[in-house]
């Protein structure tokens, strides 16, 4: 898989390394020629010199023929302007997008050409929350411009769930669990599988099913 990363910072380095490990083709673009000296020699991954945000780079980089653009920038204008250009000159398949004020988070959708966006203010809050929050519904992430959300809850003693399988619950017509937690292992979650209490039960749903899944999980 061909992937590109506007910014080499931190947190696009730190992604660029992990996906050339697993034999990714992997380029980075970075406009601050220092930062490129700096980490020019990344085994694996090709770092270019110049601005995402500008067509004729991406052109000359050949964009149209990547799988992913990943928007890692620390500014959220670049990343929205970097994803919109992905999507509708270069017509990537996938675009991410990294949020970097939680504020900025409602622009971060299809208009302008992202497909998931990320928000680590986001992501930690609903950590911390998840962490203290036993029978509570968290949501982990979001896909889709909000229609999708990757929701966390962990099963109390009284979830009426406790000692049901998978199959006997209604979720959503449109909503699956998509990995169970237990004691620290990972048991995969197909309908005969029973949930019990203390599982930490992770849900990939429509917004419009999170009462459903509350009163599966959680109950009233």
């Amino acid at each position: 898989m061909k992937v590109a990363i506007a910014g080499a910072g931190s947190v696009g380095v730190a992604i660029g390394e992990d996906l050339a490990r697993k034999g990714h083709d992997v380029t980075i673009f970075e406009q601050d020629h220092d930062v490129v000296a700096k980490h020019g020699t990344i085994d694996g991954v090709t770092v270019l010199p110049g601005d995402a945000c500008e067509l004729a780079m991406l052109r000359a980089a050949g964009l149209e023929s990547f799988d992913v653009m990943v928007a890692a920038t620390g500014d959220d204008e670049d990343n929205l302007v970097i994803s919109l250009l992905s999507k509708q000159e270069f017509a990537v398949p996938r675009v991410i997008a990294r949020v970097n004020n939680s504020k900025n988070q409602w622009l971060f959708n299809e208009t302008w050409g992202v497909d998931v966006s990320v928000s680590t203010p986001q992501l930690l809050t609903s950590l911390v929350e998840e962490a203290f929050a036993v029978g509570s519904l968290v949501r982990l992430m979001t896909f889709d411009d909000g229609h999708a959300n990757l929701f966390e809850v962990t099963l109390a003693d009284h979830s009426p769930a406790d000692g049901k399988r998978i199959e006997e619950l209604d979720l959503g017509r449109d909503s699956a669990i998509v990995a169970i937690v237990r004691n620290g292992h990972i048991v995969q979650p197909d309908d005969a599988v029973q949930l019990n209490r203390g599982d930490e039960v992770v849900v990939l749903a429509p917004a419009d099913d999170a009462p459903l899944i509350t009163a599966a999980l959680i109950g009233n």
